[in-house]
């Protein structure tokens, strides 16, 4: 088993960003969605499967687990965090985005951050009406609940809204044990609201979307999740330079490392070929 070194980098307003590097082989950085810290989440998950392969990096995103936070969020923030441990994992990585992770990681590969090629599993962008399209003002809803302390509110609110989940089964997540694990961390589901709000309003991308994306891209869903789900994932697929779209048999939202790591490995293993194989003319930037 790969030995796992924490450490932390500043990011560029000063916030500390805790991150737990292992294994050996290309640079692989995880960005994990809403609720998940880099001891609960898909990182945590995959990261032993393909550190055989790569060296994983799976950080706390600011405002969760051992990572700082700032009085006020900006998305441009959490982008300048990621270029931070893309910076600490040698200048530059293959990345790995769940959910609204997947959004962020876009959204820094169209900024322009060094990320050799992106994974974007199930990205939950609402792209028709084939659901109610997430209401305009969640994310300053559940930054409200939170600023008044009502964070299991918060839990049943992103469960209802955001994942469209019976009623019944929201309460019943949000005060269970679970429910209480998830309440120390509910402020940043405002924050994972504002950067994916835009996408999820029940119309089609926007048709530029996906043009400064200039890395193999893999765009991934669970045949097992919701059609919409799969219908967004397989319209932004659709909208970057040379982006391939998957469907991964009885999988579903909640990543299994089993049936991932296999995809993702083999993807780095191809884009890391092809990369090595292309003349000097064809390499980054020219």
């Amino acid at each position: 088993m790969q030995s796992t070194h924490t450490d932390s980098v500043r990011s560029l307003d000063g916030t500390k960003i805790t991150y737990d590097r292992s294994g050996q082989g290309p640079s692989l950085v995880f960005v994990d969605g809403a609720f998940c810290t880099r001891s609960m989440g898909p990182g945590h998950t995959l990261a032993p499967a393909l550190s055989d392969r790569t060296t994983t990096f799976v950080y706390d995103r600011r405002g969760r687990g051992d990572s700082g936070d700032a009085p006020n969020y900006e998305p441009k923030r959490e982008i300048e965090d990621l270029a931070s441990v893309l910076e600490a994992a040698g200048g530059s990585a293959y990345v790995f985005g769940h959910s609204s992770g997947a959004v962020l990681a876009l959204e820094a590969a169209r900024a322009g951050l060094p990320i050799r090629g992106l994974v974007l599993y199930e990205p939950p962008l609402v792209v028709d009406d084939s659901r109610p399209p997430v209401p305009a003002d969640f994310p300053q809803h559940v930054a409200a609940l939170a600023a008044n302390g009502k964070r299991r509110a918060v839990v049943r609110s992103f469960m209802t809204d955001a994942i469209r989940a019976p009623k019944p089964v929201a309460v019943l997540m949000s005060i269970m044990p679970g429910g209480g694990r998830l309440a120390p961390i509910a402020h940043t589901v405002a924050y994972d609201a504002t950067i994916v709000n835009p996408y999820q309003r029940g119309n089609p991308l926007p048709s530029d979307i996906g043009e400064a994306v200039r890395v193999p891209t893999l765009v991934v869903a669970g045949a097992k999740s919701p059609k919409w789900i799969q219908t967004g994932g397989e319209a932004l697929a659709a909208l970057i330079p040379g982006g391939d779209f998957a469907t991964l048999p009885g999988q579903s939202h909640m990543v299994k490392a089993k049936a991932t790591a296999p995809v993702v490995g083999a993807f780095i293993a191809e884009a890391s070929s092809s990369a090595s194989s292309k003349p000097p003319s064809e390499g980054p930037g020219q």
